[in-house]
């Protein structure tokens, strides 16, 4: 058995009795594309998996006003510091996990390269124009990975919007492009991209690509095999989209 990329132990897996279930998230690369909103709501439910180690890859500086869409609570020094993001939450979860490398650049094709060693990819841009390019580096590789967007818009004073959850593993991506479920062109309108951002939003983004995630590695029981879901907030509904085919899907 591996070793456990845990700083201290993970005693609350053995302490529910699901050992064996949690073994299925073991080891691997998981990369996160962008530590926003999303990203970093996502890296703080990886950090307690037991993924072998975790890369994340953004090029923007940590500011004051992503101090209120992330989790936790940024001190002011840290706000100040003009850290990179990816160093400043790799400094944070390495409290608890050891294995994650930060990559302070936006990724693109001259650093592609960083995906050589990935498994599995969260995409969690908010640029079209990084998405056009992203994907089809992911999809060139092999790599599953699941895509999040938020889109929130204020109307007679109150926000309404939705939740975005998009699948691609190499057995099912055909539903990305033919039926546009992740927005990679840069003319027309885009639904899921506004300035607006809440963080139970980004939370709620997270934990579904999370459980997600979860269910194509057999981690959650999986009886919807969806690959396109949203979440609209107005009316607390969930509709899930572009089913799995019959055989098995690889996450």
């Amino acid at each position: 058995m591996s070793a456990s990329p845990f700083v201290y132990t993970d005693t609350a897996t053995p302490r529910a009795g699901i050992d064996a279930v949690s073994a299925r998230l073991a080891g691997g690369t998981i990369a996160i594309i962008g530590c926003g909103g999303n990203g970093s709501y996502i890296l703080d439910l990886v950090a307690k998996t037991p993924v072998e180690r975790i890369l994340l890859i953004d090029g923007d500086v940590m500011e004051q006003h992503n101090a209120f869409r992330a989790p936790g609570a940024a001190s002011q020094a840290e706000v100040n510091a003009g850290m990179f993001k990816v160093d400043y939450f790799a400094r944070i979860y390495g409290r608890m996990h050891a294995c994650i490398e930060a990559h302070a650049a936006h990724l693109g094709a001259d650093n592609f390269k960083l995906l050589d060693e990935v498994d599995f990819a969260f995409l969690c841009v908010d640029s079209v124009e990084a998405r056009a390019e992203i994907v089809p580096a992911l999809q060139s590789r092999d790599i599953p990975f699941i895509d999040t967007g938020i889109g929130l818009t204020l109307v007679d004073d109150q926000l309404m919007g939705m939740v975005r959850v998009t699948t691609s593993t190499p057995s099912v991506r055909g539903h990305t492009t033919a039926r546009g479920r992740i927005p990679i062109e840069t003319s027309g309108a885009e639904i899921y991209r506004s300035n607006i951002q809440i963080s139970d939003m980004n939370a709620l983004a997270a934990a579904l690509a999370v459980m997600r995630w979860k269910r194509l590695r057999g981690f959650y029981l999986d009886l919807e095999g969806e690959y396109h879901a949203t979440f609209a907030v107005d009316g607390n509904h969930m509709l899930n989209e572009d089913h799995r085919p019959a055989e098995k899907v690889d996450g």
